[in-house]
């Protein structure tokens, strides 16, 4: 017997022996037909799969959104899992999903109940901002406020109605016969709608602000309605300001033909002291660079702090009872010595002042009246010795002389010039 009749032997065997029983071998390939059918349709198409692993979600809604059980639950869009129950809760719907445990499904995000069309095929899907960490797991509880559901059929059928409540059928159908007048009217009817689909979604993408516009602007129209009288009032007075300007047109009409002679008479007094002006104006800009910073020392002594020990404390304290009162003290008075040439009382000149006058003795219990004891700004510079370098007998430099400059010249009688030198 060689090796292949062996395995025929047994072939053409089994043929014999199921052709006999051709009946009952029938019946078990129908039945086994079935039962890889039925699974096929369970396991493969169905995605019934007992032995995989399961987590269930709960997901708190403010209303169903057409949503049922046995509906699937998606992650972007990606079936993982389906809805096992939709169950009333005391602050709205609760929805449980039953996910593949296998899904790794971000905690954070959006869950929206969705629709495939318009007539329904609602399901739960999961919108995560990320693709990391933590995840979903088993008994986990999605709050109300990530969730969003459509707008149900008869909400929109409301709106829809009220909104046709408010069109007058007797313009419609005039606006309707216009556009039926020549053939370019399906054109200009195409546009009116797109135009108003653009204009819709452009309101929806700025709606917040839409809203608050509209509520700002009913308070201003509204305070504009109540300041109405006041701008009737308004409006009254300006009529008699404008009506008295007119009565006094006359006077008006003079003063600006008058207005030409004098602009050129103050144009010729400025261009005479041009000269002058600027050295003024920088003088007085020294002057206010000085007292400014002391406005605050000079005011303990004037109008309107007048404290005690101020001057004209002083000179009131001076005048009463009818006569000028004083005191006169005999004890001398500390002076001080300024190192500096000292010029004749008598001679009939106009010097400059020197420009470092400064007491060398600072001991501050004599109270040496002069610049270093002078109210002066915090952090304000003490005047003291010359600066290295400078001579101590520096005089100012001397006044400009202008057009209007009155000559400061020698008071006293012409002097002989002065003898000569003794010979040594």
């Amino acid at each position: 017997m060689s090796a292949v009749e062996a395995p025929a032997r047994l072939l053409v065997n089994t043929v014999r022996g199921a052709r006999a029983r051709r009946s009952a071998v029938s019946a078990v390939a129908l039945v086994l037909t079935l039962v890889i059918g039925v699974g096929y349709l369970v396991f493969g198409s169905m995605g019934v799969n007992p032995a995989a692993e399961t987590m269930r979600v709960r997901v708190h809604l403010a209303d169903s959104g057409g949503l049922l059980a046995g509906q699937n639950v998606t992650l972007r869009g990606v079936p993982i899992g389906t809805v096992e129950s939709v169950r009333l809760s005391g602050s709205g719907l609760v929805a449980t999903a039953v996910i593949d445990a296998d899904t790794a499904v971000p905690a954070d995000g959006e869950v929206r109940v969705a629709s495939l069309s318009l007539a329904g095929e609602q399901y739960l899907d999961f919108r995560p901002d990320r693709d990391g960490g933590p995840y979903l797991a088993d008994g986990a509880e999605i709050a109300v406020e990530r969730t969003s559901t459509p707008t149900p059929l008869w909400k929109t059928l409301s709106q829809l109605d009220t909104t046709l409540a408010q069109i007058d059928p007797a313009q419609l159908a005039a606006v309707v016969n216009e556009l039926g007048v020549g053939p370019e009217g399906p054109d200009k009817l195409a546009a009116i709608l797109d135009s108003g689909i653009f204009l819709a979604s452009t309101l929806d993408s700025v709606l917040p602000q839409t809203v608050s516009l509209i509520r700002d602007s009913r308070q201003v129209l509204g305070t504009v309605a109540e300041l109405s009288q006041g701008l009737g009032d308004f409006a009254a007075d300006a009529n008699a300001v404008l009506t008295g300007a007119e009565a006094k047109s006359g006077g008006y009409a003079e003063l600006l033909g008058a207005a030409p002679g004098t602009l050129r008479a103050l144009d010729a007094m400025l261009a005479q002291n041009s000269g002058t002006a600027a050295q003024l104006l920088g003088n007085l800009g020294v002057v206010a660079d000085t007292t400014g910073p002391r406005v605050p020392a000079l005011q303990e002594f004037f109008f309107p702090t007048e404290r005690d020990g101020s001057t004209l404390d002083a000179i009131a304290v001076a005048f009463h009872d009818g006569g000028v009162w004083g005191l006169v003290n005999l004890y001398p008075r500390y002076a001080c010595d300024y190192d500096l040439p000292r010029r004749p009382p008598s001679l009939p000149d106009f010097p400059e002042p020197y420009l470092y006058t400064y007491c060398k003795d600072t001991d501050p219990s004599v109270m040496i009246r002069g610049a270093r004891n002078a109210p002066r700004p915090p952090g304000a510079d003490i005047p003291g010795a010359p600066p290295p370098g400078q001579p101590a007998d520096r005089q100012t430099m001397p006044t400009p002389i202008g057009p209007l400059s009155l000559p400061l010249t020698f008071a006293g009688p012409p002097l002989p010039p002065p003898p000569p030198a003794p010979q040594r």
